[in-house]
């Protein structure tokens, strides 16, 4: 299946999904503002930092919940295991593939990202609404592990013997701009693979061809293990979607960078070659 769905195919099937708005941007604004000020018929909000993550602790900025209170996050927004689910956020997909992956790793077998999100719903002329729409209890149950999660160890393990993707910019990869973490630099070993890279400029996702090849000029290859980290583990996982539309089988590795550096005995490296 696409991890991806578009507007259209969105907009006829409204009726069908339950539809998650995960507008979320580092530094703001509140995306529970977004979602009041207009969003997509029938969304109901997911706050990243309450509902997909915990409180920053030694895993980093953006720890994953536990599988109890992510199950009771989905049920209070009408999530259940048998109803296709659909998150979106402003534009990229880099928000809202937390919430996919999330899912995914949690035994939700159809769970899709809008393509282009909220702005592409616009930009289509689809209506908005500032109605927050009545929603029972949904019956979701999180069952870990159904994707691949790495720790710190496994993490320097794959940079040396597979690939490991860095999706943050260049210049956080490199050192040269840390603007949200106290040390700068990337994991030794480490491809430098910015999202911005896997979009156009609208927002929405390269043709998997394209994808494909991107990766493979990183040296992704069929049969040889891949994962990617970002600075908390949210954007990493726009990543593993666009790996998945490319035909690659992806880790994530969630505590990211900020998680990497709280063990100051761990090596770092700066530049921009893996190092």
């Amino acid at each position: 299946m696409d991890p991806l769905i578009g507007v259209e195919e969105l907009a006829a099937r409204l009726d069908e999904v339950v539809l998650l708005d995960v507008r979320w941007s580092l530094g703001g604004p509140p995306g529970r503002s977004q979602y009041g000020a207009g969003h997509i018929p029938g969304a109901a909000f997911v706050d990243l930092d309450a509902d997909l993550a915990t409180p920053p602790d030694e895993h980093g900025r953006h720890p994953l919940p536990a599988a109890a209170a992510f199950e009771a996050a989905m049920r209070r927004v009408g999530v259940d295991d048998d109803r296709p689910t659909v998150c979106y956020d402003q534009r990229d997909g880099s928000a809202a593939a937390r919430a996919w992956w999330l899912l995914r790793y949690h035994g939700h077998r159809d769970t899709r990202v809008l393509d282009g999100g909220y702005d592409g719903w616009l930009a289509a002329g689809r209506p908005t609404s500032t109605d927050v729409p009545p929603r029972g209890p949904g019956g979701f149950t999180a069952r870990p592990a159904h994707l691949r999660l790495l720790d710190a160890r496994d993490a320097e393990d794959l940079a040396r013997v597979g690939v490991l993707l860095d999706a943050r910019s260049a210049e956080r990869y490199a050192g040269i701009d840390e603007p949200v973490d106290p040390v700068a630099g990337h994991i030794p070993g480490a491809v430098s693979a910015p999202t911005a890279a896997n979009v156009d400029a609208a927002g929405r996702f390269l043709e998997p061809v394209r994808l494909r090849e991107r990766f493979e000029a990183l040296g992704v290859t069929a049969g040889r293990p891949v994962g990617a980290y970002c600075g908390s583990g949210i954007t990493a996982a726009h990543e593993v979607l666009a790996l998945e539309r490319a035909g690659f089988e992806a880790a994530l590795y969630a505590d990211s960078w900020s998680g990497w550096i709280t063990d100051p005995a761990r090596p770092i490296a700066r530049g921009e070659t893996p190092g």
